[in-house]
């Protein structure tokens, strides 16, 4: 397993990339279904938190998969075949979701993620016996990992109030396993490899969010008065993504990683990316809830639970990829209509405050295209 060239022309997602992203997508569904479920009850702070630490593990096992691939992927029947213990590690991380919301219980979802990063340090370890100058950083991944799990198999014997804490820091301790793993040399990364699979990620968090809010909009016909304000948000809800999607594909990405510091601020910001993008189809589902009666929120409470996830998506692409190839205008546009989208609340007609913001920070970035850099 020797080191990828990080300037391989024409490198591309694999097959085997995609088809382990698609793994996640359950994963992600019943996150967010799960989510949907606690706002729509009012259980903001027991639902939020769930669904971070959830996602969080979510997160970081596509993450850490995602960074190795760029640098040792072999495509060899053993790399396939630790590649599928993984997969089956999220899928049993999916099935445990449910009880970890209604109960507090995260003994499946833990199950699965050990499972996930056990496979992990096989491919760290397999790594090691490759490239010699390499061997002291995958190494230092293969034991970082293995000490971090250890950890989480105490969590699920931590008292309930004190879990929180715990995971804060167990989840600090996985983050600095690659900070601490590279500190002396680091492992390749292909720019163009590694930020194509950021958006193919983003591209499936959006679908599923559209998924589900189609869903919510079918189920929801039979049950309103007139299809009106149905429709409307059904409009909306297409208008706003395909605006996410425009806004994160608009600045180049490969640019953002041309560090280690910069790698890392690239990939750790996308977890507030990601997790907001899949929240916002449990917000759409809320304001369905809303005018279903299948819900006692209040028209502003359920207009928050789309608009903060918009605005923590759009300022999360603005400081990671957008700032640094944009010009003054993109860069007073892109946050002040993150701050503009909060104000949706106080419109009778839900998202449609943010649905405008959003067609109008696109309609800046098509007249300003992204700054070219020799």
């Amino acid at each position: 397993m020797q080191p990828r060239d990080p300037h391989e022309p024409h490198r591309t997602a694999s097959t085997l990339e995609l088809f382990f992203d698609l793994v996640f997508v359950v994963a992600i569904s019943v996150a967010s279904a799960q989510l949907h479920h606690a706002l729509a009850e009012g259980d903001f702070v027991h639902g939020l938190t769930s669904y971070a630490m959830i996602f969080f593990a979510i997160w970081w096992a596509w993450m850490n998969f995602t960074w190795f691939a760029t640098s040792f992927a072999t495509d060899d029947w053993l790399y396939r075949v630790l590649t599928f213990v993984q997969m089956g590690g999220v899928l049993t991380l999916a099935a445990g979701i449910p009880g970890a919301f209604e109960h507090g219980d995260f003994t499946i979802p833990v199950l699965g993620y050990i499972v996930m990063r056990i496979a992990m340090i096989a491919q760290w370890l397999r790594a090691s016996r490759g490239d010699e100058t390499l061997r002291s950083v995958t190494r230092r991944y293969a034991a970082g990992i293995a000490v971090v799990q250890l950890l989480w198999v105490g969590f699920l014997f931590i008292p309930a109030p004190f879990q929180i804490a715990a995971f804060v820091l167990f989840a600090l301790a996985e983050m600095s396993v690659p900070v601490v793993a590279e500190r002396r040399h680091q492992t390749p990364w292909h720019p163009h490899h590694i930020t194509e699979r950021y958006g193919l990620f983003t591209l499936i968090v959006l679908g599923e969010s559209l998924l589900a809010s189609a869903n919510a909009i079918v189920g929801a016909l039979e049950e309103v008065e007139t299809l009106g304000p149905l429709i409307a948000i059904a409009v909306l809800t297409l208008v706003v993504t395909a605006s996410l999607w425009w806004i994160y594909f608009w600045p180049p990405h490969h640019r953002a990683i041309t560090s280690f510091g910069r790698s890392l601020r690239y990939g750790y910001t996308h977890y507030f990316v990601f997790a907001a993008a899949a929240a916002f189809s449990a917000g759409i589902e809320v304001e369905i809830d809303l005018l279903t009666h299948h819900s006692e929120l209040s028209n502003m409470a359920a207009s928050f639970t789309v608009t903060v996830p918009i605005a923590i998506f759009l300022l999360g692409i603005w400081w990671i990829a957008i700032r640094e190839n944009a010009d003054r205008v993109v860069n007073v546009v892109v946050p002040a209509g993150a701050l503009l989208v909060l104000l949706d609340p106080v419109l009778p007609i839900p998202v449609t405050l943010t649905a405008l913001v959003l067609v109008a920070i696109v309609t800046v970035l098509v007249i300003r295209p992204p700054l070219s850099k020799a």
